[in-house]
């Protein structure tokens, strides 16, 4: 007669077992609309400086959920002044300052191992260098060692974690599990690899290995498993986002799912939708981004081969213009930025309606009694022509 062990006696939802016949087709129709969106949004050419603009708002983002769930307080302003190295805390504060920063290198570390042809497989000893990196140059209890297993029993909340003696033996599991068994690391399939990353941040959460650094460990651990299914960078920290975002229901959803032995649908149902929001609004980002570039181009190619004084101003007033939201005053139109203001030092204020006129006439800018502001509206006659159903008031 086999012996159980104590984890199965304690933690019986802790079984490695997924049945993705399950989950329901509106999920998978979610994870199609997420495989469809990362391909669109790895394929999209973005100026470089718009592109690393674009990864240092989301790795902030991600890096701020990642911490902010166990505690952190800084603000996401102040989470992408740090990720920029723009931020310096006092010194009763620079530990909140360090957790992100443990982060950032790790994610940064995580992505240039697999973009070098790394390994993509996760071990247990990764898991443990993990934990390590999260941990680094932080205050940590005396019953605390980075990178090693947990020698006494840990909760969260409510919740008591799997049993200390067991923890070798199911991580041994959980990685074969998730390397062999659940998804194929070899397997480039992002809707899969979605769900895979869903539930090893499940069951690590339910593992519960170290004495410190869960959460965030399992959070690298899923940002992996994205990457290496070939989901764009920026995108790679969305779960984490939702999970942050939504924190009350974060644990209502990790409540419910051991407490109904093991039910992972639920719980992957409302990841899931809240990647794939976050998706959209990635894309409507990504989307405001190119609306700019193809307006620049417009200008600038209305302005080919003009080059007087008089053009160069015009066109850079209407290209500062656009970069302001809503109508800008005609007494403010100096103030619209260094170099438009430099080009009207001396000039009367004939010169200016002038060169508005002239903008208008051309279609780029528009004049109320307000004030002027860019046409950029006149880019769209360059999107695909499409009938929009308009909604019919009863």
């Amino acid at each position: 007669m086999t012996t159980k062990m104590t984890y199965e006696k304690t933690h019986p939802w802790i079984n490695f077992h997924l049945n993705l016949q399950r989950i329901p087709s509106s999920v998978w129709v979610a994870l199609g609309e997420a495989q469809s969106k990362c391909e669109h949004i790895s394929g999209v050419p973005l100026r470089p400086a718009t592109a690393r603009e674009l990864h240092q708002i989301y790795l902030a983002k991600g890096v701020l959920a990642t911490t902010a769930i166990e505690g952190n307080t800084l603000s996401e302003e102040e989470a992408l002044k740090r990720v920029k190295g723009d931020l310096k805390l006092p010194p009763s504060k620079e530990y909140l300052g360090q957790e992100l920063d443990n982060i950032i290198d790790a994610c940064n570390e995580i992505a240039d191992r697999l973009f070098n042809g790394c390994d993509v497989a996760i071990t247990v000893d990764e898991i443990k260098e993990f934990n390590k990196a999260v941990l680094r140059k932080l205050p940590l209890g005396d019953d605390v060692t980075p990178g090693e297993f947990r020698a006494h029993s840990v909760g969260v909340g409510s919740y008591r974690a799997a049993p200390a003696q067991d923890c070798r033996y199911l991580m041994d599991r959980y990685v074969q599990w998730l390397n062999e068994t659940l998804v194929p690391f070899d397997s480039n399939i992002i809707a899969f690899n979605i769900i895979k990353s869903i539930v090893a941040h499940v069951y690590f959460a339910w593992i519960h290995p170290f004495a410190d650094g869960n959460g965030r460990t399992a959070r690298l651990i899923e940002f992996k498993i994205l990457l290496c299914s070939g989901v764009p960078l920026p995108s790679a920290q969305l779960l984490t986002n939702h999970y942050n975002q939504t924190r009350h229901q974060y644990y209502l959803e990790l409540d419910r799912a051991s407490k109904s032995g093991g039910d992972l649908i639920p719980f992957i149902q409302y990841a899931v939708q809240g990647y794939v929001d976050g998706l959209r609004e990635q894309v409507t980002t990504i989307r405001h981004q190119q609306f700019d570039v193809a307006w620049r181009n417009y200008v600038h190619e209305f302005f080919k081969d003009q080059n007087t004084p008089a053009d160069v101003r015009r066109r850079h007033l209407v290209l500062d213009l656009s970069r302001k939201e809503g109508v800008i005053p005609l007494s403010e139109i100096t103030e619209v930025s260094h170099r438009v203001s430099s080009a009207y030092v001396g000039k009367t204020k004939r010169t200016i309606e002038r060169d508005i006129n002239f903008l208008v006439n051309a279609d780029l800018v528009v004049k109320t009694r307000r004030g002027v502001r860019a046409k950029t509206e006149e880019i769209l006659a360059f999107l695909p022509a499409r009938r929009i159903e308009e909604s019919v008031s009863t």
